[in-house]
């Protein structure tokens, strides 16, 4: 089985390393880099945003510029911060367990965790080192992942991808146990450490059939969902209404929505969801790693993307912004690299 899992992540492109598949790519950032005067020129995709949204941006500061209605309660802590008040901040907004915890500083949905009560948030707090956010959980069963843009010099923006994000699942047919159901899908075998550590006493246990199990509740591709391309579905109101709250998000120009919604149908009227996170300049156009696009498929939309930043970088330059200081922006996206590995390291609830 291990040989079947090595052979499917060989051949299926959306396992490879972020270095295999972006290296290829050196020549399109470098022509993009010389149209926008800038090697770093991701650093004015979005001039309100740290380093533009490619390295080391607070979430909470990002939050703050989203209008309050559209985004989960969410408030700010650390490990410095007395418990008491944590738990004073979850009593005046209302908040009920469970809640989502998460880096201020992160990245690729790592260090991301479901809190389900007072005993664990505290743990979670005291084996901390880094600032956090604790945010109500959305109780919408679906995500999507919307890749936004706008031109400085235009009033309306446009989306460019849709994606369906489903979450790491396996169904029961009351004959094999969670481990073994696990183990047959690479998807699923591939998170089998993370799954252990959330379901370690209920592994050896048989499924009953058609039982559906939820073993990874966050729609990161990093951490097993599996992305759906669904860009043919975007509406004309849906595009509409992602403009209107993007442009009252002050400084933001490029990147992508991850948002919670109740079903399809209201989510294309532009009703009933939630943004869970805005990403800036990293954002990478999510719906090519759909299994059925291919390599040069994902290639392309890469190339596009960049492309439109590169462009937006250059436009809010000649408006005044001012380009990144090479060396700052090389320490930036060292440090970034230094906190990616630092958290898929950390265990974050014992």
């Amino acid at each position: 089985m291990q040989l079947r899992h090595r052979l499917h992540k060989i051949t299926h492109w959306e396992y490879w390393s972020t270095f295999s598949i972006y290296m290829p790519l050196l020549p399109v950032w470098l022509y993009c880099a010389w149209k926008a005067r800038t090697l770093l020129f991701f650093h004015g995709a979005n001039p309100s945003i740290k380093y533009g949204g490619m390295a080391m941006e607070s979430k909470k500061e990002i939050y703050d510029l989203i209008p309050r209605q559209w985004i989960p309660k969410t408030f700010f802590a650390s490990s410095e911060t007395y418990f008491r008040e944590i738990l004073l901040e979850l009593q005046s907004q209302a908040i009920d367990f469970p809640v989502i915890v998460k880096p201020d500083v992160g990245l690729k949905g790592l260090g991301v965790v479901q809190i389900n009560s007072l005993n664990e948030l505290e743990n979670y707090q005291k084996n901390s080192d880094c600032d956090f956010l604790v945010q109500e959980k959305i109780n919408y069963q679906n995500e999507v992942g919307i890749f936004y843009h706008r031109f400085p010099d235009k009033k309306k923006g446009k989306i460019t991808g849709m994606v369906k994000k489903e979450f790491l699942s396996v169904k029961g047919n009351g004959k094999k146990t969670l481990r073994e159901l696990v183990m047959e899908n690479p998807r699923s075998a591939f998170q089998i450490k993370a799954i252990e550590q959330n379901s370690e006493n209920e592994m050896q246990k048989i499924v009953p059939e058609n039982e559906e199990i939820v073993l990874i509740p966050f729609g990161s591709h990093t951490r097993g969902a599996k992305f759906i391309d669904i860009s043919t579905e975007l509406t004309e109101t849906l595009e509409q209404k992602i403009d209107e709250i993007c442009t009252k998000v002050n400084g933001f120009y490029f990147g992508r929505l991850d948002v919670m919604f109740e079903n399809l149908e209201l989510l294309q009227n532009g009703e009933n969801f939630k943004i869970i996170e805005i990403n800036g300049a990293k954002s990478e156009p999510t719906h090519m790693y759909d299994p059925k696009h291919s390599l040069f498929f994902a290639w392309k939309e890469i190339t596009k993307h960049w492309k439109i930043m590169a462009e937006i970088s250059r436009k809010n330059h000649e408006a005044g912004f001012p380009y990144l200081n090479v060396k700052e922006g090389f320490l930036a996206l060292k440090n970034n690299l230094a906190i990616e590995k630092k958290l898929r390291k950390i265990s974050w609830v014992d």
